[in-house]
């Protein structure tokens, strides 16, 4: 006889940030050792491997904040359109519905 699953954990808060913010720095360090220690000519393609880690994690800490807030948009959106049923047809799509919402607003603000 098969046991019961246990319940799944809930994910671990992390700081993305923090960690992109961290490689970053770890590159660019690279980057000043290698600058300071020289590399022989045939080797200078490090310089670009370590210069692409650099702008990477500067992207990854411009761009994760706005991910993480528009997946917590997402889910409160989620949330909140299972705890309050609308009279749609499982057709209708979110954007759909939004906009008849959004026509009704208009019509009884006319009215």
């Amino acid at each position: 006889m098969a046991r019961p699953r246990q319940p799944e954990p809930e994910p671990l808060k992390t700081n993305d940030v923090l960690i992109a913010v961290a490689g970053t720095l770890a590159w660019a360090m690279a980057l000043v050792v290698l600058l300071v220690i020289g590399l022989p000519e045939d080797e200078r393609w490090w310089y670009w491997v370590c210069g692409a880690g650099v702008v990477i994690g500067l992207f990854a800490s411009w761009y994760t904040p706005r991910l993480t807030r528009s997946r917590a948009a997402d889910e409160a959106r989620r949330a909140a359109d299972r705890a309050t049923p609308e009279q749609t047809t499982p057709e209708q799509t979110t954007a759909e519905r939004t906009a008849s919402d959004w026509a009704a607003q208009d019509q009884a603000a006319q009215d």
